[in-house]
């Protein structure tokens, strides 16, 4: 594995909390007081305290970033999307080393898992459909749906995706694929409040991709 760079962000006591670390971390490890997309390009992950989280533009900058986000509170938190984990106070070394590692490697190992949907993202191990800070969870086969009608420049038609998805003959009935699109629609629907996610027309179902 390469070196893992993270970067710590929050106020000077807490740089300075870590700072007393870092000779015992098995990472390599820098500061800062502020943090914009530029800035964060340059590392694998972001160390990050509570209080930072007051910032108006930081949730935003969160939720755009592919890196790992690591939030650190001396309080219990539920966990939102953005975020990879949550350490509490005071930290141990053997856990942040640990969580560090951990979180890198599951990244490498879902980086080809993960589909961008236009505004949506599918990760295919976690077996989510993620929008913001919301998701729903997916089946096997509304995965497979999914990947069909992106892998497809045109709409497809039940038949073919009875072939491809459930391996039918195209003489089987299509009231499976109806009723599987049927479902995944209304999860879209009533989680996103997206009723274009899946669009019909004479020749069959297509996602259209955002230009």
């Amino acid at each position: 594995m390469h070196t893992i760079n993270a970067l710590s962000f929050g106020s000077k006591n807490f740089n300075i909390s870590l700072e007393e670390l870092k000779a015992h971390l098995d990472f390599k490890l820098s500061f800062t007081d502020k943090i914009n997309e530029e800035i964060l390009k340059d590392y694998d992950v972001l160390i990050f305290h509570k209080d930072c989280l007051s910032l108006e533009y930081l949730e935003t900058l969160l939720k755009k970033s592919e890196k790992i986000k690591i939030l650190v509170s001396n309080n219990s938190e539920k966990k939102k999307d953005y975020l990879n984990h949550i350490i509490s106070l005071p930290i141990k070394i053997s856990e942040l080393n640990r969580v560090v590692e951990n979180s890198v490697i599951r990244k490498n190992f879902s980086k080809n898992s993960s589909i961008l949907i236009k505004e949506y993202k599918l990760d295919k191990n976690e077996k989510k459909l993620i929008k913001d800070e919301k998701h729903i969870l997916l089946t096997e086969k509304e995965i497979q749906l999914l990947e069909l009608f992106l892998n497809n420049k045109k709409p497809i038609n039940k038949d073919k995706i009875l072939e491809e998805v459930w391996k039918y003959s195209p003489s089987a009935d299509t009231h499976t694929v109806e009723t599987h699109i049927y479902r995944l629609r209304k999860k879209i629907s009533e989680k996103f409040n997206d009723e274009n996610f899946i669009l019909t027309n004479k020749s069959g179902y297509e996602i259209v991709k955002k230009k």
